[in-house]
This record gives C-alpha cells, structure tokens and sequence, in this order.
C-alpha cells in the first residue's frame, strides 16, 4: 500500500476542494463538516434532535458481496462533507444487505428526508414501500431506467447516453450504414435498443446485428460473419476493452478498412486499447475524467486504497444535496421539483441533470482511440 506524507496529504485534499470551487456548492457560513453517523443495522438508540443539519439517509451494502462498493461510496459521501466543509447535512448510513426494506424503514424512522441509494435497482421498490409514504424522495446509484418515476431518480451511469452520443457524432463525420456486435442478455439488448432509437433521432441505417455468448471464441464467430456480409461504414462493439480488441482484429486487421469502429462506456480508463493497432480510430463517449485523477488521489491518501468508479455517484450525491439545500428548510420535507432543475449540477463526473422520467442526463465527451493514447476529439458541454 502507497505511503503518504502528512504534507501530501494536506495538498491533494486542498487540491480537490479548489477543483470543486467552481461547483458553488459550499453554504454560507459553513465551517465545519456534518457528522457521518456508522453504519445502521441493529437497533441503536435515536439519533440526537437536529434543529440546523438536514437528515440525509445513504442506504448501500456494507456487508456481503457488495459490501466493498458499498463502502468506497460511503467513504465518497466523507470526502464531500469535508471538502465542501459543510456543516448544513448530517448523512446516515443504513447497510441494506441485511434487507433494503428494513434499512428504509429505521431511516424514515429516523426523521431522515432523503435516501441516497440503494446501489441495485432491483432493491428500489422494497426501498420505495417505506420512502414513498413518508414522502422521502429516493436517488438510486443504479442505472436501471426502468425504476425511475416521479420521487425516483436514477443518478447511475446510463450505457444508452454513451451510445447516442456516439452515434450523433459519427453521423456528423459521416458515418451512414450501422451495424451492431452485442453479446446475449440485458446489456446487449440494451446496446442494440440504444443503437436504433440513435439512429432513428439523428440519421442512418441499421444494416446488421450480429449477438454472441461473451467467450474468447465466439465473438470472434460473430465478427467473421458480420465481415463477410459488408454493407456498412460504421460498427458499434458493444463490449469491454479484451473481447473489443479481439472483434476489432478480425473487422480491420492492423487497422486497415474503411469502416469506422465505435465502443462504448466500457473502454473507458482501459489502456489496452491504444496497444492493438486494430482499435485505433475507434470512437467511443463517456463521462469527463478530468476531475477523477485528483479524486482518486485524494480517497487514496485518506483511505489508502483505490475507489470503485462508481464512487464518484456518492461524491456528487452530496455536492447535489448541498445545492438543493441552500433554499430547503431544516426539518421540512425534501423539494423534490428542485432535482428537475433544467440547469442541472456539476460535480466529478461533470455536468448532469434528471429528465422527467427521473433519469439522469449526463454531459458526455467524444473519445477516439489512437496510438499509445485515447485523445478527446469533442469536449463535455459545461452545462446544459
């Protein structure tokens, strides 16, 4: 494990916190860090009265086979109190591997007026039975857009957005005749829904689809059979960085073809890529990094171990909170039509807001991957 100076320490903490000056989320007058009570499972006794903190819930495993991710996400909310030096929140974590429901309840029964979590979309409706009657609003980290609605919003990382951005903008480069790669299951389907509703919004054709069982093998099948097939300029590969290589040696053996190769989310932060020569060219979207260097620096001098990516949703939940809260009143319900802010927020992960449907929309840069380096060739937008 990495060893840090106290002096290291101190920069990369105060680093962070000018990055983020520009997010205009400190309250006035803030000048200490809100308490981050342990995790809750067993019955405690009742926390303290709160007549100037807002109660916020964070309800992610931290036991079990998540618990690790639960934990990285937990340790992001710490790093946002106290780089924004709030002392307006106090956030409350709740494990919900013991039972979703259960956490739910103990923290509406804690007075607490906004849960940030669960981490799976499949534990949103047992979450949602006890927030929805007490009118507590729910931000799940999941990416399942089917569980948002009107007090749900999906703040996850959403692989359609990456696809649609990439599509718009290999249209503009003149890309015509699509066609798709994608492995069996849900995020094939995704990908491939993805694929036409982009398609039908900004221009083209889908010309083929070709499905895989994810393997060493069989991807490379279905690359051979969508190569003798031809008729296209542009092939979406829908997969992380090992099995995209291997389809893309088959498509454009040393990067030779005409056709234009596009990834998605998962390529990002995968430096194997700028290795095979056959990836070079490919165009892939996904969130800015320019902010997550020095995040990671910074939860690796305080925790002395590298984050889960996903993290960053715990950081920015709390930068999201702070905002909302310079007009909520402590004690008073959650203003949930804030959340649909046509302005939206900036944190980490750049700029982002929730659509009606309470799933989020994330500012997203185009990437292309050359030799030795993924270079941006099309910035974020700032703000919407």
């Amino acid at each position: 494990m990495k060893r840090w100076t106290i002096d290291r320490r101190a920069m990369v903490t105060m680093g962070l916190a000018a990055l983020l000056a520009g997010c205009a989320v400190i309250p006035k007058g803030a000048q200490r860090p809100g308490p981050v009570d342990t995790p809750t499972g067993e019955p405690t006794e009742a926390l303290p009265t709160d007549e100037t903190r807002h109660r916020i819930a964070l309800l992610v495993p931290m036991t079990g086979s998540n618990g690790n991710v639960g934990q990285a996400i937990a340790n992001a909310t710490t790093m946002a109190l106290l780089d924004t030096n709030a002392s307006n929140l106090r956030i409350t974590t709740y494990d919900t591997a013991i039972g979703p429901q259960a956490a739910a309840k103990k923290a509406v029964q804690e007075g607490n007026k906004l849960i940030l979590g669960p981490l799976l979309g499949t534990n949103v409706p047992s979450v949602l039975a006890e927030a929805r009657p007490a009118n507590v609003p729910v931000i799940t980290f999941s990416n399942d857009t089917t569980v948002g609605g009107p007090d749900v919003f999906v703040m996850g990382h959403i692989p359609e957005q990456s696809i649609m951005r990439t599509i718009q903008y290999a249209r503009t480069k003149g890309s015509q005749n699509f066609a798709i790669l994608s492995p069996g299951g849900e995020y094939g389907e995704r990908a491939e829904a993805a694929m036409k509703q982009a398609v039908a919004t900004f221009g083209g054709k889908v010309v083929h689809t070709e499905r895989y069982s994810r393997g060493n093998t069989s991807i490379v099948s279905a690359a051979q059979r969508l190569k003798a097939k031809g008729g296209y300029d542009a092939i979406l590969i829908a997969e992380g960085a090992r099995l995209s290589i291997q389809a893309a040696g088959v498509l454009k053996p040393g990067g030779a073809g005409s056709a234009r190769l596009l990834g998605t989310e998962l390529l990002s932060g995968e430096s194997s890529i700028t290795k095979a020569s056959a990836m070079r060219g490919t165009l892939f979207s996904a969130v800015s990094d320019s902010r997550y260097k020095r995040f990671v620096d910074s939860y690796e001098a305080r925790f002395g171990s590298q984050p889960y990516r996903v993290a960053t949703l715990g950081y920015d939940a709390v930068l999201l909170t702070l905002r909302v809260a310079r007009d909520w009143k402590v004690g008073k319900a959650f203003p949930i039509k804030s959340l649909r802010s046509e302005d939206g927020f900036l944190g980490l992960d750049g700029a982002f807001r929730f659509k009606n449907s309470g799933v989020v929309e994330r500012a997203m840069e185009l990437r292309e991957v050359r030799a030795n380096e993924v270079v941006v060739v099309e910035a974020a937008p700032a703000r919407f």
